[in-house]
């Protein structure tokens, strides 16, 4: 007997490419399907890849005694041509990452969460009544002209936005032994991401469809050898980008959107407002000329959603149950078209997550079916279920047919006037003379432009922040670029360690941080003071106003900034600040308006110092005609130099301008 390895060596190995897998795309390219070797071992033959007597050898596929050239096993290991990959793992993958389908062809089935506990049915509200109620829409619009059948081309197929998409063909070798139901149910329980296969067919032995979305043909192909069938064949899926296939062309044309419009409103119940689409892919006045309605299309969808924005705009009440929906991006434009509708039945869909709810969350739905989509399999329990769907539909009622709890909400009536916002609350007298000197100190250094002395104000192992609004943390697109890079919004930063490095430790730290910062000048008349705790040992208040840069690219720029002061008491009887919490934006066009306008109070332990006998009286009498106090009426009555009318005038002026704080009205 001759050697194994001689034999081998002997032995004519060609690699060829078979003629019915070499075929010529839509675009004219052709595209290698497989490729293998014509060695086969004695018995059975089988070109088919992973038959069974390859099954126990541990490199599965074609005979290895040949390597294929450099392109070519790229191909076969999922390099450029092809995109083969290892998918993720799924339930139904066996030991060595495969999947096996057992239990013959007729798929495996499918369990979906009820997330009630009760059978499964098909009847109801909507399933009992297929075709909706009488009257419909027909004569509300003529259907020439510039209505609903007078612009075919862009609602047909052909279309711009058709031809502009992204298109895909699928093609499964052998894949016509396979049964349709079983084979789609396999490649989908193991595929990460929903799709739609548009018109399934075969050629010859394979079995070839199209897609419309490059994510899930990419994530489709790399299941290529990931599913086993019953004979132990491994299941091979090819994929190739090719231009919008040709039957798209004849989908909906003119005559069909007017047979289609005439289908919809014979399903269109004018008394309650209810459009009535389940399964209208297998409504016999459609099937009957031969139209194929699919909603999952977006040129179908496109056609319903312009007749009903043009014959029933008031739509209350939508069923499109039974129409294998995978994705909402082609109803949410019906969210502005028909803004009426409470009620959306999307039940016995193809619906896999409800992030795909967020497409339509736009409707204030009151009743909604989802039931036997799905989704529905992601909760573990009734109320989380109700809890993530009433999260993008807060006013539902209805959910499936049961009633929900009432919602609890917020809503404001239209034409409600907000209060105008409080003046400045201390608590007490002594806490406010206690703050307000500490504010004139504190912002009399601060805006000096020598810092330094700011040092006293802090406790040695004192803490502080610098944050800026959520949205502007797009440098590029905000004026307050000279504060992002330091700010510590933990809505945007997540990463623990920058958390902490921009947070400022110590007071030498914190106070060379504020010297850094811009030079201010801040409008203390804007100031507004809320005292939030305070306790023999310890001391918390906000204090918010506006103040302006001095210096730099953004000279003379307002800005609005909220700080929070977190106090313990100083040796000196005074305040030593442990924790700075400092929020800056940008003013409002109000706030700006307002800044600096009104004379700077000036804090005092005594509101009211030693005048003269007339001016004590002019006081008096200024308070008790503008309804001040007297710390206020003395700094209006100082900036007019003592002048009664020139006050008068100046504090009229101030007050039809919104211009004077709450706070010089607390008495």
């Amino acid at each position: 007997m001759v050697p194994f390895r001689r034999w081998y060596q002997n032995l004519a190995v060609v690699t060829r490419v078979r003629p019915d897998f070499l075929e010529e795309d839509v675009d004219g390219v052709p595209g290698v399907r497989e490729v293998w070797s014509n060695v086969s071992f004695p018995g059975e033959h089988d070109d088919r890849v992973g038959g069974p007597q390859f099954r126990n050898r541990k490199g599965r596929g074609p005979f290895r005694g040949h390597m294929p050239s450099q392109p070519v096993r790229q191909r076969l290991r999922g390099g450029p041509v092809g995109g083969f990959g290892a998918g993720p793992r799924s339930r139904l993958e066996d030991e060595d990452g495969d999947v096996t389908m057992s239990d013959g062809q007729d798929g495996v089935s499918q369990r979906r969460f009820n997330p009630y506990g009760r059978p499964n049915r098909r009847d109801g509200r909507f399933d009992r009544d297929k075709r909706g109620g009488g009257g419909g829409f027909m004569g509300y619009r003529s259907a020439g002209g510039s209505g609903a059948m007078g612009d075919a081309t862009r609602l047909g197929g052909g279309t711009n936005s058709e031809k502009s998409r992204s298109w895909f063909k699928i093609t499964i070798p052998y894949g016509k032994k396979y049964d349709k139901k079983w084979l789609l149910t396999a490649l989908q329980n193991l595929c990460p991401l929903p799709f739609s296969p548009i018109h399934y067919s075969t050629e010859g032995q394979k079995v070839q469809f199209y897609l419309d979305d490059a994510t899930s043909a990419n994530a489709l192909c790399k299941l290529t050898r990931r599913i086993t069938d019953t004979e132990g064949y491994k299941v091979v899926v090819f994929m190739n980008p090719c231009p919008p296939p040709s039957f798209l062309q004849s989908d909906l044309k003119e005559q069909d959107l007017e047979h289609l419009k005439q289908c919809m409103s014979k399903r269109f119940d004018r008394s309650k407002q209810y459009l009535n689409l389940n399964s209208i892919r297998t409504d016999p006045a459609l099937v009957s000329q031969n139209i194929e309605v699919i909603l999952s299309r977006r040129s179908c969808m496109q056609a319903v959603i312009k007749i009903i924005e043009e014959n029933i705009p008031e739509l209350a009440c939508l069923n499109l149950s039974n129409n294998k929906l995978y994705k909402l991006d082609d109803l949410a434009e019906l969210v502005n078209k028909a803004p009426n509708i409470k009620t959306l039945n999307l039940s016995h869909n193809e619906l896999k997550s409800e992030k795909e709810l967020d497409r339509v969350k736009g409707f204030k739905l009151t009743e909604l079916w989802l039931d036997r989509n799905p989704l529905c399999d992601h909760f573990k329990d009734q109320s989380t279920y109700i809890s993530a769907i009433r999260e993008r539909f807060p006013r539902l009622l209805k959910l499936d047919g049961h009633d929900l709890p009432a919602p609890i909400g917020f809503d404001v009536e239209t034409g409600t006037t907000i209060p105008p916002c409080k003046g400045s609350h201390f608590g007490s007298d002594e806490i406010k003379e206690f703050i307000l000197r500490f504010l004139q100190q504190y912002y009399s250094v601060y805006d000096s432009g020598d810092r330094q002395p700011l040092l006293d104000a802090y406790h040695e192992g004192a803490c502080f922040s610098l944050s800026l609004p959520f949205s502007m943390h797009n440098p590029s697109r905000s004026s307050l670029g000279d504060y992002h890079k330091d700010s510590r919004n933990i809505k945007k930063v997540k990463d623990p360690a920058t958390r902490f490095r921009l947070l400022k430790h110590n007071r030498l730290n914190v106070v060379a941080f504020l010297n850094e910062l811009p030079k201010t000048q801040h409008d203390t008349a804007s100031f507004s003071v809320d005292v939030n705790t305070y306790t023999q040992m310890l001391l918390a208040f906000t204090v918010s106003g506006v103040f302006k840069e001095v210096d730099g690219k953004s000279r003379d720029s307002v800005r609005a900034f909220s700080r929070v002061f977190i106090a313990v008491p100083a040796m000196n009887s005074g305040l030593c600040l442990v924790n700075d919490e400092l929020f800056v934006r940008n003013a409002t066009t109000e706030e700006i308006r307002r800044a600096f306008a009104a004379p700077a109070p000036t804090p005092s332990s005594s509101p009211v110092p030693t005048l003269s006998a007339s001016q004590l009286e002019m006081l008096s009498a200024f308070s008790q005609k503008s309804e001040m106090n007297l710390e206020w009426s003395q700094k209006c009555l100082q900036h007019s130099e003592w002048d009664f009318s020139r006050a008068v005038q100046i504090f009229t002026e101030l007050k039809a301008q919104g211009s004077i704080p709450e706070a010089a009205f607390i008495k």
